[in-house]
Order: C-alpha cells, then structure tokens, then sequence
C-alpha cells in the first residue's frame, strides 16, 4: 500500500470516526484504522500523533489563526477587541465538512475521562495563545491572561453550540452571540456591583 495516496487524512480521519461510532472510541486500535482506510499503520502515525489525536487535531492551525489575528489587529484596539477578532476568525477552519462529525467528537470526548482531561489542555493551549500574543502587543500580563482565558471560554461556548447544531452553522454567528452574552453579563454584573455598594 502506498503511503503518498491523495487524502491520506480525510482517509484515516473518516476510517476512525467511522470505527468508533460502530464500536466506542477503546475499542479501536490505530492498525484497525489504517486498514478501513486502506492505508498502512505508518501512515497513520505520518498524519496523527496518537489515536485521541484523531478527535483533536487542527490545535496547531487554530492557535496560529488565534495569534495572527491578534497581531494584525487594529493598533488601537483592546484586548478583548483582539480576542474577539481571534475567535471569529476560526470560522475559516469550521467549515461543513468539518462539521459532519463534530456532534460525534463532541459524544466521545465527554463518554471519556481521559479525552476530556485531554480536551482541557487543548483548550489552555489555545489561550495561552491567545496571552502570548497579547502580551506581544504590549497588554500587561494581568491582562492578557484573563483576556486570554474569556477568549478561550468564548471560543469554547461556541464550538460546543456549533457542534451541537444537527445542521451547518455559521460559527462566526454562534461566536458573535457568545461574545454579546458576555458583554451583557459583564455590563450586569458592573450594574450589580454598583447597586449593592
């Protein structure tokens, strides 16, 4: 079997995905993977770390996307400008293809321990690059790293919802939503405090 067949990925990604919803995420191996996929089990180690990684790849483009949209942004915005702009502009990467099997992941990663304490690092990468790249632009360090967390936390409230969603959504509408909750629930919390002091 060739390793250099065109879509190799697609191939071992649609094979897992396939696999663990007949029979649950354990009880796969990667060489069962590569078969359904018709590939070699080199191959699969060629496109995916690891097995989990299967349910968790594309960290790497989404963090970059994260930080070059916070370095690019308009000299005068704020930090949660920033954020925001970071998170929208992922919605390059959740395309409807990438969709088809979101609400898949989504089912696996929560039925396990292991693939959600996996999932929580994947999520404090993505806001530690968010703080980095903050922290290049001159934010103090206090500031970037909260920033960095909501970002993350918007970034993950609506993934969740756009995963969730039994048709294609655009996930810069459900990420636009999010950030206008926050900001309401921001303005009244501010509106609480003031009232009960």
């Amino acid at each position: 079997m060739s390793r250099w067949l065109p879509d190799s990925h697609a191939r071992l990604e649609d094979a897992a995905l396939e696999l663990f919803a007949e029979r649950g995420f354990d009880a796969v191996s990667t060489t069962e993977i590569a078969q359904r996929a018709g590939l070699s089990k080199a191959t699969f180690f060629r496109y995916f770390r690891d097995k989990p990684e299967v349910l968790f790849w594309g960290q790497d483009l989404l963090a970059d996307t994260f930080r070059q949209a916070i370095a690019g942004g308009p000299a005068d915005a704020s930090p949660l400008q920033l954020a925001g702009a970071a998170v929208l502009a992922a919605d390059g990467i959740f395309d409807a293809d990438r969709h088809r099997h979101a609400a898949l992941r989504a089912r696996l990663i929560a039925s396990s321990a292991s693939l959600g304490e996996r999932a929580a690092r994947k999520r404090a990468v993505l806001a530690a690059a968010m703080t980095d790249a903050l922290r290049a632009r001159d934010v103090s360090d206090s500031t970037a790293d909260l920033t960095g967390l909501v970002g993350a936390a918007i970034y993950g409230a609506a993934y969740e919802r756009w995963a969730a969603s039994p048709v294609y959504r655009s996930f810069a509408d459900l990420a636009q939503r999010e950030w206008d909750r926050m900001e309401l629930a921001a303005i009244d919390m501010s509106t609480h405090a003031r009232l009960t002091t």
